[in-house]
């Protein structure tokens, strides 16, 4: 549990970050660099030749779902929403572990999909007020596609590790950031990107990449492996009031207080729900 709650803490600033200091960058060019930088810091612990082709591929298509879906569709939804609205939409992702995990295990709860339910208007309390609708639903989808995406990739690589567990995660891991990487960059080439970065967009990107993706995910990862399904639905969520207060208070957005007391009563019910369950 442990290595959950550091990760949150490193995390917390991260949705201030990109909207703020990386606005007006490609997300496909942010997501490539991102994960780039973690992918270099894996890479002299990889151990190929200790997976077969069967493992690899596995690997390969976990990293790009995990990371390179995720990233991809969360860096864009900051062009419709501000940060601490991304960092409360994420709060859906517990509730998307629960139900993967269930579904793995060949079981079914209607109580998870009324967490689901009531996640989604807690959310919704905060993020539609005063806003166009059209880039605020887009906003909300590429944010719940990005949960989901990093739902697959957690509760896929837990299961991957429980019949692998000869396998070191330092010794693999560079491969799921290959896997990012590759989608990330076959985004990128088929967009028009051109890059200028000023030094604290450079420096933002060297945070994110090998301290916030690289260590961050590894140690998520790490600490997924030994805490219950239900844990670690539950840990996903102690990241979102530290990075709604970094938002709010660091980077000087405002938000509406009633709301969003309102918005943290449902989902906090939510998050009840889902671990019930698990």
């Amino acid at each position: 549990m442990l290595y959950l709650i550091l990760v949150s803490l490193l995390w917390a600033f991260s949705p201030g970050l990109i909207q703020n200091r990386l606005a007006g960058l490609d997300s496909s060019f942010v997501t490539t660099a991102r994960l780039g930088l973690a992918l270099l810091l894996f890479l002299p612990f990889v151990r190929v030749r200790s997976l077969n082709l069967r493992h690899t591929t596995l690997l390969l298509c976990l990293g790009a779902v995990q990371f390179g879906v995720m990233y991809l569709a969360y860096n864009e939804s900051f062009k419709h929403l501000a940060s601490h609205e991304v960092a409360l939409l994420t709060l859906t992702t517990p509730v998307f572990v629960t139900l993967l995990a269930d579904a793995m295990d060949g079981k079914f709860h209607f109580r998870s999909l009324g967490a689901a339910a009531l996640a989604v208007a807690g959310t919704a309390v905060v993020v539609f007020q005063d806003k166009a609708l059209k880039p605020t639903l887009i906003g909300l989808g590429l944010v719940q596609l990005s949960n989901f995406a990093f739902a697959v990739g957690q509760v896929g690589y837990k299961k991957f590790r429980e019949k692998n567990g000869a396998l070191k995660d330092r010794e693999v891991f560079a491969v799921l950031y290959a896997g990012g990487v590759a989608l990330a960059l076959a985004v990128m080439l088929t967009r028009d990107v051109s890059i200028s970065l000023n030094t604290g967009q450079t420096l933002t990107l060297l945070y994110l990449g090998i301290v916030a993706s690289g260590l961050g995910f590894f140690f998520w990862n790490f600490g997924a492996l030994r805490v219950s399904a239900g844990q670690l639905a539950v840990m996903n969520n102690a990241k979102i009031p530290l990075m709604v207060a970094a938002s709010l208070l660091v980077f000087g957005e405002h938000a509406n207080v009633a709301r969003l007391a309102v918005s943290f009563g449902l989902l906090g019910l939510a998050v009840w729900l889902a671990d019930r369950d698990s």
